[in-house]
């Protein structure tokens, strides 16, 4: 499916006067929520959104900065907002039970909405989890030079200067080194990245790297102790979240249905989409048995 097939088959809806964009495939079917990371968009999930449909209800959305949602100069960009907007927008479908699909700045996303259904805050339960490669604990996190530029305080300056060439190269390095990307596919990840000024706020969107530290208790926390069935499917090749992330969640954490991909890089639906459906579609074989 191209962009502009995606954008076409997508919809907007109001938060705070800035539109959101989703993408929905309704059905009578259990619903999935596919989240995205940073600094992509839900044109991540295009590749095996199809076959999820036959599956699933679905439901993606652009974060608020991110794709084709609104990316306002002047907006409180943290984690915090983005589950607002997120719980908004469930809401507004009337969506009281999900499965989740999450990947990168994604996964961060959901440690806050466990976090707030410990809090009794949540108007919908969460039926399982599956996370895709995402920096989970704040001490495993390896940020690509890109990232370190722009989370610093001349972030602002290499927004402005950087060139098309570096944004599509820095990219590239964290996919696998069988799987990288086509030039085709390069230039649609940099023309969502861009489109409506997105580039103008990666170095403001990007300080949610430093929210997992002020709230790993919080966030990290929830996830341990989150007791319904959960899967991480990663890529091991990922430099950024890759085999040392494995390591460490099994150093901590008492979920133990991990699925390795030895030489896939950071984006698992991206590189591998029939291999990473295979995987989910199986856990989601296993939840259907102990329903």
């Amino acid at each position: 499916m191209s962009i502009s097939e995606w954008k076409n088959r997508g919809n907007y809806y109001k938060f705070e006067g800035n539109s959101i964009f989703y993408q929905m495939n309704p059905s009578e079917k259990d619903t999935l929520l596919c989240l995205h990371g940073f600094p992509t968009s839900s044109y991540d999930y295009h590749k095996i959104w199809h076959k999820l449909s036959e599956e699933f209800s679905l439901i993606a959305f652009d974060m608020i900065g991110y794709g084709f949602s609104d990316k306002p100069k002047k907006f409180d960009y943290t984690t915090f907002r983005q589950v607002d907007i997120l719980q908004a927008l469930l809401k507004v479908m009337e969506v009281e039970r999900l499965h989740v699909l999450s990947h990168d700045y994604g996964n961060t996303i959901m440690q806050e909405v466990l976090a707030r259904d410990e809090e009794r805050r949540l108007d919908f339960k969460i039926e399982s989890i599956c996370m895709m490669n995402g920096a989970l604990f704040p001490e495993t996190h390896r940020p690509v030079l890109a990232q370190k530029i722009l989370i610093s305080p001349v972030g602002f300056l290499f927004n402005k200067l950087v060139p098309e060439k570096r944004i599509r190269q820095s990219l590239a390095s964290i996919f696998g080194k069988n799987t990288q990307p086509t030039e085709k596919e390069l230039d649609d990840f940099v023309s969502i990245f861009r489109y409506n000024g997105g580039d103008k706020i990666t170095h403001i969107l990007i300080q949610y790297m430093r929210e997992r530290k002020r709230n790993r208790e919080r966030w990290v926390g929830a996830l341990e102790r989150f007791g319904k069935p959960f899967r991480m499917i990663n890529g091991l090749a990922d430099k950024v979240s890759g085999a040392h992330l494995v390591k460490r969640f099994r150093e901590i954490m008492p979920h133990k249905d991990i699925v390795e991909l030895p030489e896939i890089g950071h984006f698992p639906h991206f590189e591998t989409p029939n291999e990473t459906l295979e995987h989910f579609l199986e856990f989601r074989s296993k939840i259907r048995i102990t329903e």
